[in-house]
Order: C-alpha cells, then structure tokens, then sequence
C-alpha cells in the first residue's frame, strides 16, 4: 500500500495520473499547503524540503521498513521502477525518458510556477517579471512541441515523462499561452486529458475542499517563508 500525501497542485496531479494508470493501491493523504501543514514536523520526516508530494511506501520490493519518497520526480522514477511500468528497461529508451522527465522537473515546472506566481499571486504586478516568464514558458512550449511533431508521446511510447509534463500545460490560459499556437502540444494534451485514469486523477483533486482564491494569510504561508521562519537556520 502506498499513502500519497497530496495536495491537487501540478506536482501532486502527476502521481495520481501513476497511480491511477497502473491501479497500484494508494491512501490520499491531504496536505493543506495553504494552512501551513507541510511544516508539521511529522510530515517533514517524510518530505524534509517540506513540500508535497510525498509517499510512503509500505510494502518496498524486498521486504523490510516502509520507504519514504519525496520530490516528484523521484517519485515516478521509484514508483516505474517498482511496477515496471512506464520508464522503459533498455538503454536508450530510458535515457529518453529521463531526459525529459528532468526537462520539466529543471525547465517546465519551475517557469511555469514562476509564470503563475509572478501573474497570479505576486502583491505587485511587475512587468519585467511577467514578460520573463510567459516568454520563457512559451519557449519551453515550443521545445515541446518540436519533440512531439515525431511521436504521439514525448519520449516515444506514454511515459512518466509525459505524466510530469502533463499537468504543468493544463493551465496554459493562465499561463499567457494558446494552444493553438502548438499544435503537436495540442494533440499530447487532448489526448492525456482523456485518458480515463487522468480523469479519475483530476477527480481525486476535484474532491479536495479547497478555498476558490488564495487568503493573502495562505499566500504569506506559501510564499513567505524563510530558514529562520521556519526554525531551520542553524
């Protein structure tokens, strides 16, 4: 059994898209970012970078204690590995994958999380910062859609690595994009969306109670936080 600690963000989207296409058994553990439970002391035994995603996994290969994953990305890596699912075994086609699958967790994710910070949450609206990341998430888009104009998925057959991308597109609107302008990222994107267990994914999320808009308090919890703060500065 696997306890997923989740909260329905892009990260913690793309381990239920996993968990959903295999059918592995998982327990949803929520992790409230807004209110500040991802600093709970236990919870940082398991994610010491005190952000979700995280698992635990009760039953490792081999036996013994539960293992503790954090990091999303590492994640998928240690839940393929465990299945057999979704990294391919031989040379070149896992290499494939983990490129890409680094490309969004280096490149995607964190530009895109700037975009949305910068446009959506930041108090003051700076031009300079805005401008910056829409054009770099645009760039990253048009990386994309180059890869995929050769195949259906991004590192050949459906992936991890297309699960880590996935939902860091879903909000291309927020992100001063248009899908239309990437067709081949268009294509990709329809496609996963209506994989069934993309949608029992995004339903999971869809359960979770959670405020329509940001509290400025949950936003000085999310994006206030220093060593110091959090009683971590040695």
């Amino acid at each position: 059994m696997i306890d997923l600690f989740y909260w329905p963000t892009p990260n913690g989207h793309k381990i239920t898209m996993f968990l959903e296409e295999t059918g592995l058994p998982y327990t949803l553990k929520t992790i409230n970012i807004g209110t500040g439970e991802q600093f709970k002391p236990d919870f940082l035994t398991i994610a010491p970078n005190n952000r979700m995603p995280a698992i635990v996994d009760h039953a490792p290969d081999g036996g013994g204690e539960p293992i503790s994953v954090f990091e999303s990305g590492a994640i998928l890596v240690y839940l393929a590995e465990k299945t057999g699912q979704f990294l391919p075994k031989d040379l070149r086609g896992r290499t494939q994958v983990l490129e890409w699958l680094f490309w969004q967790m280096g490149g995607l994710g964190p530009m895109a999380g700037q975009n949305h910070h910068f446009s959506a949450y930041a108090p003051e609206k700076i031009p300079y910062a805005i401008d910056r990341y829409v054009n770099e998430t645009n760039r990253l888009y048009g990386v994309l859609d180059r890869q995929l104009a050769a195949a259906d998925y991004v590192a050949g057959d459906y992936s991890i690595a297309d699960m880590a991308a996935y939902p860091w597109t879903v909000n291309w609107q927020r992100q001063g994009q248009q899908l239309d302008d990437f067709p081949n990222v268009k294509r990709w994107h329809e496609t996963i969306k209506a994989k069934p267990a993309t949608v029992a994914a995004y339903a999971k999320g869809d359960a979770v109670n959670r405020p329509a808009e940001m509290t400025d308090e949950q936003k000085k919890i999310l994006f206030g936080q220093t060593a110091a703060s959090l009683g971590t500065k040695a």
